[in-house]
């Protein structure tokens, strides 16, 4: 019995990523954003971000920043979910 047990085992590594992706979406990088605020090129300047675009396996979404800033990677769900 624990044989066939054996068998089946590796069905967990493929439930559970099958799981994480309805729960939580997929992983897309940051693209591009739209910021209030002065700095010109200046990478540490003050900032408040409105809208940041993310790229990865469903395309690019954009989406409203959250506190003010933009995460370099962000779980987005699909639209079919």
């Amino acid at each position: 019995m624990m044989r066939i047990a054996a068998l089946f085992l590796w069905l967990i590594v493929p439930i559970g990523i099958y799981a994480g992706y309805r729960a939580w979406g997929t992983p897309h990088l940051v693209w591009s954003y739209t910021y209030v605020g002065g700095g010109g090129a200046d990478p540490f300047a003050n900032r408040l971000y409105i809208t940041c675009s993310y790229s990865g396996w469903t395309g690019l979404r954009t989406a409203t920043a959250r506190g003010g800033k933009c995460g370099w990677v962000r779980l987005i769900k699909g639209a079919d979910q």
